[in-house]
């Protein structure tokens, strides 16, 4: 089990990427760990054949405690031959289990669909047809949840009853087939688990929801929603986003125009950049700016480090990498701590605004709602008044009624909502 902080001095093993007698190469992703910070994929110390597993999935282990052994390859199937399975004692000869689909897929075909090589990986291991599986990742990806979901609904699936005349030979597809009761699954119930079953929650789910419960039980949560004409930021990321690519190799988000406006307004308003301590505020140097990634299996807020020093490009190189890496599992546990403000985005799925729970020990939060287009009273420089159609989103500001009062709060929203309504900043 590594050392993944100073802070951390235990781990709990979420699955195993190999099983015993599986090659493995040096750097390959052999476990997943979960810790009080981050969830992580391991890689193989050394090449080798995955002789030994120590610890299954699910215990929890003090760090530097070996949990699995590597052998080299000629001594491992010396060491633990392979075990020969026991029949069943009443097995018909003509009812067979069912078995999972034949990876039919070439390698370029497999490349074609959106997954990634660890998911094709794993697509080849279980025999797999990717093109029977249900992505439910961004833009229909599929994701290694997807195919592990897959494996074991096809292995729970009940053995058919033998025709009484021979029936002409299952295709690949027919035995994709999930179980008819299984639901498939969906972005909509990808979190809902099997009807009428009970499950457990996984380690990082329970760790949200204790931080979250004990964070409504610690600040005194008080809302406040503004709306914001955003017609001049969404004229120019239209404008400027293939020109921001093409110079900075980056996809151009709204996210650091967000980042930008809350580190001017909190060099402003230093109270809403602190935290609590006993009875004392401390007011911090640094800002911190968390930003929460929803990923397919929980919720993540990597932290973007001395947010106001950084240029716009270097804000949204920052906020993409670390998006990217909480994702495939790469973030360190010091990418994850430190946060002296939260930005969370519940428009990214369509709501209008959300009343965000503060991330402890913070003393606020920013809520960042859908951009859409509405009609709007415009007034120009004569002071004539005009309906115009116009790119809007609302923000919610969380924060904390112990040392933050409502007229605090007000006031910090309205230097972010002048600074993005009036944004001169270049981009590049």
């Amino acid at each position: 089990m590594p050392q993944m902080g100073e802070s951390i001095f235990e781990g709990t093993i979420t699955r195993w990427l190999k099983n015993l007698g599986d090659k493995v190469t040096r750097d390959e992703p052999l476990f997943e760990i979960s810790t009080d910070k981050v969830d992580a994929e391991i890689p193989a110390p050394a090449s080798g054949v995955l002789s030994e597993i120590k610890v299954p999935a699910g215990q929890t282990v003090q760090v530097n405690h070996v949990v699995g052994v590597i052998a080299a390859e000629g001594a491992a199937a010396a060491a633990q031959p392979a075990p020969t399975p026991a029949k069943p004692a009443e097995a018909p000869t003509n009812a067979p289990a069912p078995a999972l689909p034949a990876a039919v897929l070439s390698a370029e075909e497999a490349e074609r669909i959106r997954s990634s090589p660890l998911v094709r990986r794993l697509a080849q291991e279980h025999g797999v047809d990717l093109r029977q599986v249900s992505g439910t990742g961004g833009a229909g990806r599929i994701t290694k949840e997807d195919i592990l979901a897959f494996v074991e609904r096809a292995k729970t699936a009940p053995a058919q009853p033998t025709a009484p005349e021979p029936a002409p030979p299952a295709t690949a597809y027919a035995a994709a087939q999930p179980a008819p009761s299984a639901l498939p699954v969906t972005p909509a119930n990808r979190f809902a688990g099997v009807p009428g079953s009970i499950e457990p929650m996984s380690v990082m789910r329970r760790r949200i929801a204790e931080h979250m419960v004990a964070s409504k039980r610690t600040s005194a949560h008080v809302h406040g929603v503004f709306e914001i004409d955003f017609n001049r930021i969404v004229k120019l990321r239209e404008k400027m986003k293939a020109r921001f690519q093409e110079a900075t190799g980056l996809k151009l988000t709204y996210t650091p125009f967000f980042a930008r406006a809350v580190s001017h307004a909190l060099r402003v308003w230093p109270v809403v950049n602190s935290s609590i301590e006993g009875e004392n505020i401390h007011y911090k140097r640094e800002i911190n700016i968390g930003i929460a990634v929803a990923l397919d299996w929980g919720l993540i807020v990597p932290v973007v480090k001395h947010a106001d020093e950084l240029s716009f490009v270097g804000l949204q190189r920052a906020i993409t990498d670390l998006g990217e890496r909480s994702r495939l599992k790469r973030l360190k546990p010091e990418e994850v701590q430190g946060g002296t403000f939260t930005i969370t985005n519940p428009g990214i799925f369509g709501a209008k605004f959300g009343m965000p729970i503060i991330n402890q020990p913070q003393v606020a939060i920013l809520g960042v709602g859908a951009i859409y287009k509405t009609p709007a009273v415009t007034t120009d420089e004569d002071g004539n008044d005009s309906i115009a159609i116009r790119s809007v989103c609302h923000l919610s500001i969380g924060y904390d009624h112990r040392i933050i009062d409502g007229a605090v709060a007000d006031q910090f929203m309205v230097v972010v909502k002048k600074y993005l309504e009036n944004w001169t900043e270049p981009l590049v």
